[in-house]
């Protein structure tokens, strides 16, 4: 199925799943306009093609002491990128790093764009100088702190 085979149903209980992952199918079904059954067998459809990829409870940051949210580019040296065993030595290393809870490669002049949550300031200096500095492909980091979250969202206009 692809994204031209969801119907306004489809996308309506998609809409409805990304803003309450916990609706129960009888208000899920009332809210599509659709009976309980045939609710509960598109959404199994959905998570069975891959539309729904799972069901995760989004936990506040600053409640548990994650009050810093960096956004780091990085490049990697030329040479190492020449061989690609850097690049994806970088790849799976910033898989075990638990400060990045989103990494992307990039086009343009950085490879790499980093979402860090840390504490404070002091632990995203030894996060920085400790692990990413340490890395043997990155050359250069640039970091960003956010002052202030003016929309974050994790709902998908589909």
């Amino acid at each position: 199925m692809s994204q031209n085979d969801l119907d306004k149903t489809d996308r309506r209980i998609l809409m409805e799943l990304q803003r309450n992952g916990r609706i129960s199918n009888q208000d899920l079904a009332d809210r599509v306009s659709l009976s309980p059954s045939p609710c509960l067998r598109r959404v199994r459809r959905l998570e069975e093609e891959g539309y729904i990829e799972s069901y995760v409870a989004l936990v506040n940051p600053d409640k548990v002491g994650l009050k810093l949210l960096a956004y780091v580019t990085i490049r990697l040296n030329k040479v190492f990128r020449a061989t690609h065993a850097p690049v994806s030595d970088f790849a799976r290393d910033v898989q075990t790093w638990p400060e990045v809870v989103e990494c992307y490669a990039m086009s343009g002049d950085m490879d790499y764009l980093l979402r860090v949550q840390v504490g404070d300031l002091a632990e995203f200096s030894r996060f920085a100088m400790d692990k990413l500095m340490q890395h043997p492909a990155v050359v250069d980091m640039r970091s960003s702190f956010t002052l202030q979250r003016i929309k974050e969202t994790t709902v998908l206009a589909v």
